[in-house]
């Protein structure tokens, strides 16, 4: 791991010997035990002088779920094969909410990753306001290249499983990669077949059937409202700035939506294949047909090149070599090290904010830290996108639904709170913000607090 937050002697040894039973306990599960160590480097300072929390092992509790569930998945495709793939849930913290957090399908999906997963969910849910703990779910199914009826089978077949485990109040999934709407639909459809209730199990729902407006837009614009504020504390805007953004998936497509609406230059998009780059900047038509691309005919991002003539399509490379002012990766886990932040920060990249789950590496944090660069972190920057499908949860309990305008407001306002109590707990001398450091403390405080108060659950 790269170097830690923590200063005092004392301090680095507990902290060490906390990571050490950490790894002892979570054997081969790397990405979990980095994504424990990223926020137990910041809390340790901040609970070094506040004993109850050493003595009643907050922190050593918080890195351990409540409970895994690990199932089989069986189903069928449309050439009468029997097909097995493995489906998890991690209830990972319910101290101050239901369970709430993704389902992900995707041939990488295994243990480490939702425990990692739902351990940031559980300081992002804090961070929204919103009574909401932490979870995630999944399954090592791709559904790249099946067709609609072999995704709902197994969809049904999933939630067959799951089911039994989640509820209203229980624990309640949303999407994530590899899950949209249409996969949503059938594993509702699914829960209301067996048992017979219409509650709001699930969000990310359809319209029709309890959804909300703005959900699809949320964790692209959210992440795009963090970063204004970010820009705002420093007497800044997005206007005129260029900006890298990677995937080309709901997040990406609605984060350069985002940018070129507050009067910034959105350059790339990606997906695994490469990455496409407008000098220029996206268009709005451009975007739309990016979206439709990935959304409907589930197509390549290097069609966008043949498509319009002022996008180029780089095969097998990430955006990060080409020169902007922010960078906003918004794929997946870990998609920039060290040597890509080196080159971010000598292209003169002044801010990064992370619009997905954990995508910059120990290393590129610590150069992005050490050049200056402002760090919005993942669970703080995009924490929009499960603070609407929390609002989801309102609107199907008390049976309303809020329009756009209200829920974009709603929106702005909590991405603005969330940046504040940043601020508020990331504080360092000369008036810099670690940002990095206020989102964890931020988030701990509120998880631990109500774990302090029930005693020893």
């Amino acid at each position: 791991m790269s170097k830690t937050n923590v200063s005092d002697a004392k301090t680095q040894e507990y902290f060490e010997r906390y990571m050490q039973g950490v790894e002892k306990r979570n054997p081969g599960q790397p990405e979990f035990v980095q994504a424990v160590w990223e926020v137990a480097s910041t809390i340790f300072p901040y609970i070094a002088d506040k004993p109850i929390y050493h003595e009643l092992q907050i922190l050593e509790r918080m890195a351990e779920p409540e409970r895994v569930i690990s199932f089989r998945v069986p189903w069928t495709d449309d050439a009468g094969n029997i097909r097995t793939n493995r489906g998890w849930r991690v209830q990972f913290n319910s101290a101050i909410g239901p369970y709430k957090g993704g389902i992900r399908f995707h041939p990488s999906v295994n243990e480490s990753i939702l425990k990692f997963l739902g351990f940031e969910q559980t300081f992002k849910n804090s961070l929204t306001g919103l009574p909401m703990g932490g979870g995630k779910g999944g399954a090592n199914f791709n559904p790249k290249g099946k067709s609609d009826l072999e995704i709902m089978r197994f969809c049904q077949s999933f939630m067959t499983e799951l089911y039994r485990h989640v509820g209203e109040v229980t624990d309640v999934p949303a999407g994530d990669i590899g899950v949209g709407g249409r996969e949503i639909g059938f594993m509702f459809g699914q829960y209301k077949r067996i048992t017979n209730r219409f509650v709001g199990v699930l969000t990310g729902k359809g319209a029709s059937f309890g959804g909300s407006k703005m959900r699809t837009e949320a964790t692209g614009y959210g992440a795009v409202f963090y970063t204004q504020n970010m820009l705002g504390h420093v007497g800044d805007s997005m206007e005129g700035k260029s900006v890298l953004v990677s995937g080309s998936g709901n997040v990406a497509t609605h984060a350069a939506e985002k940018v070129v609406q507050l009067g910034g230059k959105a350059l790339t998009m990606s997906d695994s294949g490469g990455f496409i780059h407008c000098a220029d900047g996206f268009t709005f038509e451009q975007i739309n047909w990016i979206k439709d691309l990935k959304e409907k005919r589930r197509g390549r991002i290097s069609e966008a090149a043949e498509e319009f003539p002022n996008i180029k399509f780089h095969a097998d490379a990430k955006p990060w070599g080409v020169a902007a002012d922010i960078a906003i990766p918004s794929a997946t886990q870990n998609e920039v090290d060290g040597a890509e932040a080196a080159v971010l920060i000598a292209n003169g990249v002044k801010l990064v904010a992370e619009a997905a789950n954990m995508p910059c590496e120990p290393a590129a944090v610590e150069a992005f830290m050490d050049a200056g660069v402002m760090f919005g972190p993942a669970k703080a920057v995009n924490a929009g996108g499960v603070g609407v499908s929390g609002l989801e949860m309102s609107q199907n309990s008390a049976r309303i639904s809020w329009d756009s305008v209200q829920l974009t407001q709603m929106l702005e306002t909590m991405m603005k709170n969330i940046h504040d109590s940043c601020v508020e707990f990331g504080g360092e001398p000369g008036g810099k913000i670690n940002y990095l450091k206020g989102a964890n403390v931020a988030g701990f405080v509120k998880v631990a607090e109500a774990m302090l108060a029930y005693g020893h659950v």
